[in-house]
């Protein structure tokens, strides 16, 4: 009796440890250039991003969304928007499906209650989903040289709500996570 209960606790500690190894889902990414003039960018003003011409009244509320965030979020930092600014920012947005492929499961269960022992294995099979992944990349370009000083973005799966102001806001918050304060 005494070595079922130890390999069914062997066999569930193995499947605990394999289920924490699963990846977690992408992480905010950015790059900075490491010789960019970072003491001298005080101001910052507007690219057009690309595909947005007022035409679309969707894709307008979001491009307005997006940069409503972003201006709030380099205000915060101690950036001030300008005519004539020392930082070019745009964006741009791009989705793709993807399948996601879930792994065939196993359960193992083991109990004992007054004097008898009783265990259960129990086994899902693999499925798969299809789903769709946004990706926002934020751009920031030195106006003076004309260069990209630095670039972040971030993905998750689209859902009904990504498009809504807080959604975006959560966002562009996370892309720029790594954005150089002047304060």
């Amino acid at each position: 009796m005494s070595s079922i209960r130890t390999r069914l606790g062997v066999a569930l500690c193995a499947t605990l440890v394999l289920g924490a190894c699963a990846s977690a889902p992408p992480q905010p990414e950015s790059v900075r250039d490491p010789n960019a003039p970072w003491a001298t960018y005080v101001t910052y003003g507007w690219s057009p991003a690309p595909g947005v011409d007022g035409t679309d009244r969707p894709l307008l509320l979001l491009d307005q969304n997006i940069r409503r965030a972003i201006a709030a979020e380099l205000q915060r930092r101690g950036y001030v928007e300008s005519a004539s600014p020392d930082l070019r920012i745009t964006y741009e947005t791009t989705s793709k499906d993807v399948v996601e492929s879930n792994r065939v499961r196993v359960g193992v269960g083991v109990g004992s209650w007054g004097g008898s022992f009783g265990g259960s294995v129990n086994v899902g099979s693999p499925s798969l989903r299809n789903y769709q992944e946004g990706t926002l990349v934020i751009h920031a370009i030195d106006n003076a040289r004309n260069a990209e000083v630095w670039q972040g973005s971030v993905s998750s799966r689209v859902t009904k709500g990504s498009t809504e102001a807080a959604a975006v806001t959560t966002a562009v918050q996370a892309a720029m996570r790594d954005f150089p304060s002047r304060k």
